[in-house]
């Protein structure tokens, strides 16, 4: 089960730049369900997930380049690209940063994952996040990945 909150970050904090980081690569077999592949960095996932905002099931399974490769072939819409930054919070938990590239260059989000409902409910997001986006579907990947060129600048320009 995931557990997740989303926020738009608006503006970045001091020397995020310095925490580990990986680099995703990522498209959409299917956005219902939402069946997706993904190269982190140099491993290859299969994931699907079921619907839901802040709790979902999330099943991952490792992939050959090669398997990655042909899946892209019949990916739909956008490759989404972007650097992850794993930041620490307090209480075990981390940021996870995503400072897209691409066509979604400019899009900054935050998610952070919860070990229950308790927590996700009672977290408080540190001052550089901005509006929570959790339950807005227009943040989802999957959603962003079908979205016309004309939509992604429209969307871009809304959110700046």
């Amino acid at each position: 089960m995931e557990i997740e909150r989303k926020y738009l970050i608006t503006s970045l904090p001091k020397h995020y730049d310095t925490f580990p980081h990986d680099t995703l690569c990522q498209a959409y077999i299917s956005t219902d369900p939402v069946i997706r592949i993904r190269q982190k960095n140099s491993c290859y996932i299969l994931t699907v997930k079921s619907s839901g905002l802040l709790e979902r099931e999330e099943y991952e399974l490792p992939i050959t380049e090669n398997s990655f490769q042909n899946l892209m072939g019949k990916a739909e819409g956008n490759v989404i690209e972007k650097i992850r930054y794993r930041i620490p919070e307090s209480d075990g938990l981390t940021i996870e940063l995503d400072i897209f590239q691409g066509i979604f260059d400019g899009l900054k989000i935050a998610e952070i994952e919860f070990k229950d409902l308790k927590q996700a409910n009672e977290y408080q997001p540190p001052v550089w996040f901005g509006p929570e986006v959790t339950k807005d579907t227009t943040f989802y990947n999957s959603n962003l990945s079908r979205l016309t060129a004309e939509e992604v600048r429209s969307f871009l320009e809304k959110i700046h």
